[in-house]
């Protein structure tokens, strides 16, 4: 067995149980761990509960279709960057269109070359290895080199963080789209970016905490003034992030689902703190 396959998992989202059961005994006999399902509503629930490398997913599906089964792992956290294969016997350019505006990695049409799909998958789980430091829409750190460097900071006697971002994004994600809500997250980025430059340290850390939220890591002089910064970069735009017809009707959305801006900030002087865990306890009570 192959290594670097080794423990790696494929998720099989198939309603042909005969092309399902040829794919899980093939991938398995290449070294892959496979897990199946014939129904979308099965496949995310399973998918949720034990993440795969990598989902190869038909659109024909009996319940609901392969995009709807893509849109419910995208608004989930845990599985928004899952690699998704469509894998279907559509051929027409809306179909592959809406594919990709859901962030598959690959469109690949029936009847397939087996060694062909092989390859993607292959590619797929290689190109997911390479990005799994960096959030593939803000091109910020997240994961483990996050949770590095909480825990390398927590063991210093001077430091700050600050946690911000914008509430409200699964609905509007939801109303406009995912490429408006991602258009979102990257200026949500820049301007974070600019409040770092205007009242960091010139040496502060800005990644992803678990949640998706931003984490700015600085000193405890600043963590105070950069929250406030960041206020005052977000606030004024949150009309601007929606497209120009709907500023008018704002109002007209309910409160609870229009997008909002929040910010907490804690710092070694206000707070002992030693466990990652209980940095964010102490920032969910601090918003600003």
């Amino acid at each position: 067995m192959n290594d670097q396959k080794k423990g790696q998992k494929i998720f099989i989202v198939e309603d042909d149980t005969d092309l399902s059961e040829m794919l899980s005994a093939y991938f398995r006999v290449q070294g892959y761990d496979v897990s199946t399902a014939t129904r979308g509503e099965d496949a995310v629930a399973a998918i949720s509960k034990d993440i795969p490398d990598v989902a190869v997913l038909d659109i024909r599906l009996p319940d609901i279709d392969g995009f709807e089964v893509c849109r419910r792992l995208r608004r989930a956290r845990r599985t928004q960057n899952l690699p998704v294969i469509f894998l279907t016997e559509k051929r027409e350019r809306e179909d592959k269109l809406s594919g990709l505006e859901l962030g598959a990695v690959d469109y690949i049409t029936k009847p397939f070359d087996i060694q062909e799909l092989r390859l993607r998958v292959r590619n797929a789980l290689r190109r997911a290895r390479l990005s799994t430091l960096l959030n593939p829409v803000t091109g910020l750190p997240e994961g483990t080199l996050v949770r590095e460097r909480l825990e390398q900071m927590l063991a210093q006697p001077d430091w700050g963080v600050v946690l911000t971002g914008v509430r409200g994004l699964d609905d509007f994600r939801d109303r406009f789209g995912f490429v408006a809500a991602d258009d979102v997250s990257r200026a949500v980025t820049l301007m974070i970016a600019n409040a770092v430059q205007e009242s960091g340290t010139g040496e502060d850390f800005v990644g992803h905490a678990d949640s998706g939220d931003f984490i700015i890591l600085t000193t405890a002089d600043q963590a105070n003034k950069l929250a406030e910064r960041c206020m005052v970069r977000l606030q004024p735009s949150i009309q601007y992030f929606y497209p120009a017809l709907e500023r008018q009707r704002l109002h007209e959305i309910p409160e609870s689902e229009r997008l909002s801006v929040f910010v907490a900030a804690v710092s070694s002087r206000e707070a002992q703190i030693t466990t990652i865990d209980e940095l964010f306890q102490t920032l969910a009570k601090r918003r600003l």
